[in-house]
């Protein structure tokens, strides 16, 4: 764990939030996603924050309007609060088109219909774990379809080969702090 005075010391110090998946990977139309677990813009129960803050476990997802020409969903869950240049991308994990929701947990390895790319602490899902005494950070729970093929040699070959081929979006923003 980090000490609370590092966090104090970087707390003026965020990503450049126009370097986050959201603002790199447009579209022209919407999804809507949901979760049962959380509300938009509000904190994140401890349940869904990273090893040693919480216990780890994906919130429950729900989502709408994929279009049919969607070859792939593409999960992205992004701190874009951490003091680095780019937001954190905690993790990153490709889902069947015609899939509808995930469970609470549904993005724990092994999952089925999940293919996870690596990403802070191995693969699955890898909740927020903000540096203490940093403030809030907010979470990008952001869900894209992709048409065409994907990169999956690392998270950010995935994002670069997303470029130009979102055919829909959506996102859903969860806070936490410690």
């Amino acid at each position: 764990m980090s000490p609370r005075w590092l966090g104090h010391l970087l707390e003026s110090r965020r990503a450049d939030v126009s370097l986050s998946a959201w603002n790199l990977l447009e579209s022209g139309q919407d999804l809507i996603l949901t979760s049962p677990s959380f509300a938009d813009g509000e904190p994140l129960p401890q349940r869904f924050a990273g090893r040693g803050v919480g216990d780890n476990i994906s919130p429950a997802l729900q989502w709408s309007g994929v279009p049919v020409e969607a070859d792939h969903l593409v999960f992205v869950l992004e701190d874009i609060d951490s003091p680095l240049q780019r937001p954190l991308v905690h993790t990153l994990t490709i889902l069947e088109p015609d899939a509808t929701a995930l469970p609470e947990g549904g993005l724990a390895p092994g999952a089925p219909g999940v293919e996870h790319l690596k990403g802070m602490l191995g693969s699955g899902y890898s909740g927020p774990r903000p540096i203490v005494g940093h403030g809030i950070h907010r979470y990008r729970f952001m869900l894209f379809a992709v048409e065409g093929d994907l990169d999956v040699s690392s998270q950010r070959a995935a994002l670069d080969s997303m470029v130009g081929h979102v055919v829909a979006r959506g996102r859903l923003v969860g806070t936490y702090e410690r």
